[in-house]
């Protein structure tokens, strides 16, 4: 084994053994509990008796909440009673502004973001296919989503729905994530800035007193920057006073810090009345160590008020077995109030043998 290799493995060890005392020392004395949690696709090709084996799983090995993805409430329906005889709380995770109705993109293509280059997301979609997402400033597009989530809510035995993709297209792409598409994006380039429709040109214009075509360089304004931030926040915000009003949690999976999240993204996270967010903390899309994890978290914990919790979210496909422990005990150093595997699904045994050494 080379020097390096060998420091490594030992350096993993040492956290494995320490990350252990670093849990029991936080969660002694009661002074702060973790809460855990595992984004689960529905996957079809998963029988009733795997779900529940699968859910024990998770039950045994300390999470305590699980995501469960669907397009619609119907998909989840049989899942909820399975998630609760374990004592999981589970989540309605569903896609919000990327939209893959196809009764929505027939019915209402006005509703779709435009970019600066004046093409429609339904049209001319960047990066891959399915990129088509609806407008956070449109009027419909709202009702649309304070109507999905209030309909959602509206389930016995869920504890809350989930917002995934709740945010602007990638004006820029993590930079891991560039060369995949033979890109290199060092500024925001037209094609990729979003959103350039009738509506947020109109309310734009309405409050700041110009067209953002008619800026000098719109990429430069922090009007039009606000401004985008405040429409996916309002937004958000809608929705979760109809989610609470129906007395169930909402939470959102987001970029990884606050700065990160409104450079790429729009998302100005710590602004959202949010019971809890779950940031995606995947270090190699931004080609960085396992200990990056630390730094991200406590950045967003510093911004996010003190009552809205913080749960790391964890890619175990990034992530060796070994180099688990690592992971998990950054994130809590960094504040978290605790992590969230993506996916449960990804997890093998090993990955829970190291897992149980720390939670």
């Amino acid at each position: 084994m080379k020097k390096r290799e060998f420091l490594r493995t030992m350096g993993l060890a040492a956290v494995s053994l320490t990350s252990g005392n670093f849990l029991l020392q936080a969660c002694s004395g009661g002074k702060k509990k973790y809460k855990n949690w595992a984004w689960m696709s529905g996957r079809k090709d998963v029988t009733k008796e795997d779900w529940i084996k699968t859910f024990s799983t998770l039950r045994s090995h300390h999470i305590d909440a699980v995501l469960i993805y669907g397009d619609k409430k119907e998909d989840i329906l049989s899942l909820i009673p399975l998630a609760n005889r374990e004592g999981l709380e589970i989540h309605h995770w569903f896609r919000s502004l990327e939209c893959v109705d196809e009764e929505i993109m027939n019915e209402h293509p006005d509703w779709f973001t435009v970019s600066r280059n004046g093409d429609s997301s339904l049209d001319k979609p960047p990066y891959i296919p399915q990129y088509k997402w609806l407008c956070p400033t449109k009027p419909e597009v709202r009702e649309y989503m304070v109507n999905r989530v209030s309909d959602s809510a509206e389930t016995d035995g869920l504890t809350g729905v989930h917002l995934d993709y709740i945010r602007y297209i990638d004006v820029i792409l993590p930079v891991g994530l560039q060369a995949k598409y033979n890109l290199v994006q060092d500024k925001e380039y037209p094609e990729y800035d979003f959103c350039y429709c009738p509506t947020c040109r109109e309310a734009f214009k309405e409050k700041e007193g110009i067209d953002p075509f008619d800026l000098p360089d719109p990429t430069k304004s922090e009007a039009w920057r606000q401004f985008r931030y405040d429409s996916l926040t309002q937004l958000v915000n809608r929705c979760a006073e109809a989610v609470h009003k129906k007395n169930k949690k909402i939470t959102a999976a987001v970029f990884p810090s606050p700065d990160i999240a409104r450079r790429l993204v729009r998302q100005d996270w710590p602004k959202w009345n949010l019971d809890g967010v779950l940031p995606m903390m995947y270090h190699k899309y931004y080609n960085e160590g396992v200990d990056w994890i630390k730094k991200v978290t406590a950045e967003g914990k510093k911004e996010l008020p003190a009552n809205i919790p913080l749960y790391s979210g964890l890619h175990i496909a990034m992530l060796k077995p070994a180099e688990l422990p690592f992971a998990v005990t950054n994130a809590l150093k960094g504040g978290a109030d605790g992590i969230v595997l993506f996916t449960g699904w990804a997890m093998t045994d090993e990955h829970w043998k190291q897992l149980i050494k720390v939670i």
